[in-house]
Parts: C-alpha cells; sequence; structure tokens
C-alpha cells in the first residue's frame, strides 16, 4: 500500500466489519503522533481521532490521520455535529471516516452522508489539491470514481432512547455505534441493567435488519459481552488516556507497596 491511499484502508476496515469478529480500535485524546503509531504496532485494526471529548484542535486532528496513514492504519474522526467545512478538511487530509455523536434525527444522518459524498450523491466540495487526491497527482475522473468506490465510513452514535424510527436513521451508516455510557444516563441512573440490556439489544437488531454493523464502546475487551457487544463488527476499546492513567495508577501503586 503506498502512502496516501485512504481508498485502500476504507476497503479493509471495510471488509474486517464483516469478517465475522471484531474489528477493534481505540480512542485517541493526546496529540502525540506516537499514540497512533503505538496503536498500529499493537495491533489495532483503527483508531478513532475524537474532536468530541478531548482537547484535540482541527490541526491536531490532521496530524494524527496523517501519521496514521503512514502507519498503514484507518482513522476516523469522532465530531460532535456535522461540520460540512470541516469535515471536508478531515477527509481530505486522508481520514477514513466520520463518527458522529449523538445522532438522533434521520436529517441529521442526511446531512453527515452529504457533508461526505460528492455530487450527485451529496454535497461536498471538490478540490484536488490535498493528501487523499494525491494533491493532484490523479485526475478528477479517477479521483471522483474513487471516492465513490471506497466512499469515507460513515459512524453513528445512538446514545439516548428518544430518537427518530431507527431503521430510517442508520440506514445510511456503515456503523450504528451504541454509546451505552450516555444511554445509561439518558435512561436514568441508576440504570436497570435489564432496561439498559434491553435497549442495546434494539439497537442491535434494527442494525442487523438494516444491513449495517453494529458496534459500540468497552473499557476493555473483556467487557464487551456484559455491555451487549459480544457479537459486534466494530469495537473501540478505552482510549489513550484511560490506558496512561491506568498504567500510572498501576506503577504508582507498586512504589507504594
Amino acid at each position: 500500500m503506498s502512502v496516501g491511499d485512504v481508498h485502500l484502508l476504507r476497503r479493509r476496515l471495510r471488509a474486517a466489519l464483516t469478517a465475522g469478529k471484531p474489528a477493534v480500535g481505540t480512542f485517541v485524546k493526546l496529540p502525540s503522533p506516537d499514540v497512533v503509531e503505538l496503536a498500529a504496532a499493537a495491533g489495532f485494526e483503527f483508531v478513532v481521532v475524537d474532536l468530541e471529548h478531548s482537547t484535540l484542535t482541527e490541526r491536531n486532528a490532521v496530524d494524527l490521520v496523517r501519521h496514521a496513514d503512514v502507519c498503514g492504519l484507518p482513522a476516523l474522526v469522532r465530531v460532535p455535529d456535522v461540520d460540512a467545512a470541516a469535515i471536508n478538511r478531515l477527509l481530505e487530509a486522508g481520514a477514513a471516516g466520520i463518527q458522529l455523536s449523538m445522532l438522533t434525527r434521520v436529517n441529521q444522518a442526511k446531512a453527515l452522508a452529504a457533508a461526505t459524498r460528492f455530487a450527485p450523491a451529496g454535497r461536498r466540495s471538490v478540490s484536488l489539491a490535498n493528501r487523499a487526491a494525491r494533491f493532484g497527482a490523479a485526475p478528477l475522473a479517477g479521483f471522483l470514481r474513487a471516492e465513490q468506490d471506497d466512499p469515507p465510513l460513515l459512524v453513528g452514535q445512538i446514545e439516548t432512547a428518544r430518537t427518530d424510527p431507527l431503521p430510517e436513521l442508520i440506514a445510511a451508516l456503515d456503523v450504528c455505534f451504541i454509546g451505552s455510557t450516555d444511554l445509561a444516563v439518558d435512561l436514568g441512573l441508576p440504570v436497570d441493567p435489564a432496561v439498559l440490556s434491553a435497549a442495546v439489544e434494539r439497537v442491535g437488531d434494527a442494525a442487523r435488519s438494516a444491513g449495517v454493523a453494529f458496534g459500540g464502546w468497552a473499557p476493555n475487551r473483556g467487557a464487551a459481552t456484559g455491555l451487549g457487544l459480544g457479537d459486534c463488527g466494530y469495537l473501540v476499546v478505552g482510549s489513550d488516556l484511560q490506558m496512561l492513567a491506568a498504567g500510572l495508577r498501576a506503577a504508582a501503586g507498586e512504589g507504594n507497596q
């Protein structure tokens, strides 16, 4: 794979979603490219650069996406809302996809799809003066064809029980991602585990019926089944900050023994 071949990275990740076992990634919240390189070396299949729950700037996100590409690692970017201009810049930097938080309305999903697809399928603005288009080395028709064949992956986070009907809401997605922490808060703490499990199962059933990959977050691989994610295709495990904090606490604890 040549550097800058985001279409191949997208194709590889889409294939992993249907491989019969979870494609496993992690959230990146720190601006260091070392984190992305460590994630690739550890065997993660993708990373999600987090522009929702972190202090990362767009510039940080672009740098992380570019470094992930050099490492041959698909990098999605989590965004809190559909900012078409920002999403376009992230995709032009080589992002493999966009993960949208708090998806509750069909019009949000349609806006996300429109912001990530060129006409006639969407409203994304076209330029060849960017990394994803190899700075114009390929002709316009070839770039547009590559984007049509391997478009950005779309991940929508379902984090509340109050949404538009799920079949319509998730139809345009590649991954329907359950935000179990926000969902538990939405259902009212302390939440009955059976109520939370039923809500997660409802989303999972809707994803499977729509032919959309089911995904979610777990603090570690072992916790996935207990969260209703045992058969998911897209699993985000922890984050760089969480793993760093756990390692630091363990190291400090060893010194106090």
